[in-house]
């Protein structure tokens, strides 16, 4: 089993049934997706950025990504119906476990100036969103191959349904955020 996953069922799920009182281990909120989400509005001007962006989502996820199309022509931008416009992976169970495992761990220490995570970053829904200017941070991507930097957006989905909520289960998980 999966490091954080156990942490989950171990320490996370008992120290929030006793905080917010729920009966239940099922009743206790838990992470459901994670999406990993790359615009590329480069890649209309430079095809070679698309395969870039490809190649990276591939590695980071251990999944090949979506091709997202754009559903309306908006001639300001240059942009025509059903061109590709951004990137993303859905990851789930134990790749989900995996990934988040990686980005708490490796990933976000990593990072240049990192302070810790700002709160309002979790919505009132209880989701989590961070965005990364720089996908170098990852320890899968090696700085001395990497052709072209661009960032990314992770989002991490849960069934919390508050803000308060999403945001213990995200720090008893052990999520850095600023003081």
């Amino acid at each position: 089993m999966n490091r954080l996953k156990e942490k989950y069922q171990k320490e996370v799920v008992p120290r929030l049934k006793v905080k917010f009182g729920y009966q239940n281990n099922l009743a206790v909120p838990k992470l459901t997706k994670v999406v990993v989400n790359v615009g590329t509005g480069q890649g209309l001007r430079d095809a070679k950025f698309n395969e870039v962006v490809e190649a990276t989502l591939q590695r980071i996820s251990g999944q090949r990504p979506v091709k997202v199309a754009a559903k309306k022509s908006i001639s300001n931008f240059k942009i025509r119906q059903g061109l590709i416009v951004g990137m993303m992976v859905t990851l789930r169970g134990k790749k989900m476990y995996d990934f988040i495992d990686k980005l708490i761990n490796v990933t976000l220490p990593r990072i240049r100036d990192f302070r810790g995570l700002d709160t309002k970053s979790v919505d009132p829904n209880g989701n989590l969103n961070i965005g990364l200017k720089e996908n170098i941070a990852f320890p899968e991507i090696r700085s001395d191959e990497v052709e072209k930097i661009h960032g990314l957006q992770v989002s991490i989905a849960t069934n919390a349904g508050s803000q308060e909520i999403g945001l213990e289960l995200f720090k008893s998980l052990g999520f850095p955020f600023r003081q």
